[in-house]
């Protein structure tokens, strides 16, 4: 496969705060790719890296095969960016702030496809576009970043928190519509905090950690790093310690639960068939026990996000946070 994105050994630095301190990250033609991390972990200084908004401090970034901070402006025509925090212009409507982002992305707005495409997008992200922008919730905000993302097809499309403010009818909506690019062939670079969302739609996932990747991998491969739920009926768990694998035993509301290596899963199963146990549930490990793995037992992670004065201050509202939310 193509790498779309690939960074190698890549440096940002503020100071003395490095807010990526060696990051290799490679996302294929094709992927929907997870990018995980807490704040301050470094997500967001990436991608603006990507999207050519900043300039690293050192080692290697390329889009498509070409630098980002000297080729922006081309790369800009075949990516589309969701921030998670959309700032519209007060006096815009909805429809006009939306076709103003389309148009700096080569869409016509006079063409029957991109109005058949437009109206499409605000049936489906329920979304009135005669509102002015000073009237719109956050919900809203995020939904012109969106429906102004997907109206135009894109090789790559940037989302950072995309679905923050929206409701789980609309997030239902959203991976649909990623769905539907990926389908078409784009590639996507989805960072995210709801794991859940990532589980649905990621084929990959990297996790990071004070500005480097720590784990990276399909879920599949990723649930291999993790331990397997198992549990049955019963109030006694002492037969469990005749099995090497069992971790963690113990009993609640009626039934033995315990844990087992992923990869020994198959090998405890005869062992449960022999003692005939009745209702007998597998879990396999979630992404949030992969994440927690990292960052539950040490909240205070080195390294962190850019300052706000490496933030734009000027151009288009969606590629900046607003003084206000700032402060």
């Amino acid at each position: 496969m193509t790498a779309v994105v690939h960074t190698q050994n890549l440096h940002k630095h503020y100071g003395k705060v490095r807010a990526l301190d060696g990051l290799n990250l490679t996302v294929e033609a094709g992927q929907i790719h997870g990018f995980l991390g807490p704040n301050g972990a470094g997500k967001s200084t990436t991608i603006r890296v990507l999207l050519g908004l900043s300039k690293s401090t050192s080692g290697e970034a390329t889009v498509f095969g070409a630098d980002p901070w000297r080729e922006s402006a081309t790369l800009h025509q075949r990516i589309a960016y969701v921030p998670g925090d959309v700032s519209v212009w007060p006096n815009l409507s909805g429809g006009e702030a939306i076709d103003f982002l389309s148009r700096l992305r080569g869409a016509d707005r006079k063409s029957a496809a991109y109005r058949d495409e437009k109206q499409r997008l605000l049936e489906a992200f329920d979304f009135d576009p005669r509102k002015k922008g000073r009237a719109y919730s956050k919900g809203n905000r995020q939904k012109v970043a969106l429906i102004a993302a997907f109206a135009v097809p894109a090789d790559l499309y940037i989302l950072d928190e995309p679905t923050s403010g929206l409701d789980p009818l609309m997030e239902v909506v959203f991976r649909e519509e990623v769905a539907r690019v990926t389908a078409a062939g784009a590639t996507v670079l989805l960072s995210s905090h709801i794991l859940s969302e990532v589980e649905l739609l990621c084929d990959r996932v990297s996790i990071i950690r004070a500005g480097r990747i720590v784990e990276t991998g399909t879920l599949a491969d990723l649930r291999h790093l993790t331990r397997t739920e198992v549990s049955f009926e019963g109030s006694d768990a002492t037969a469990l310690a005749a099995l090497p694998q069992a971790h963690d035993a113990a009993v609640t509301q009626g039934r033995v639960t315990f844990t087992v290596d992923s990869d020994d899963i198959t090998s405890v199963l005869p062992t449960l068939t022999e003692w005939n146990v009745a209702g007998l549930r597998i879990t396999p490990p979630s992404l949030e026990e992969l994440f927690l793995r990292h960052y539950g037992p040490d909240p205070e992670v080195p390294g962190a996000e850019a300052p706000d004065a490496d933030r734009p201050e000027s151009g288009s509202p969606l590629t900046r946070r607003s003084a206000r939310s700032r402060r």
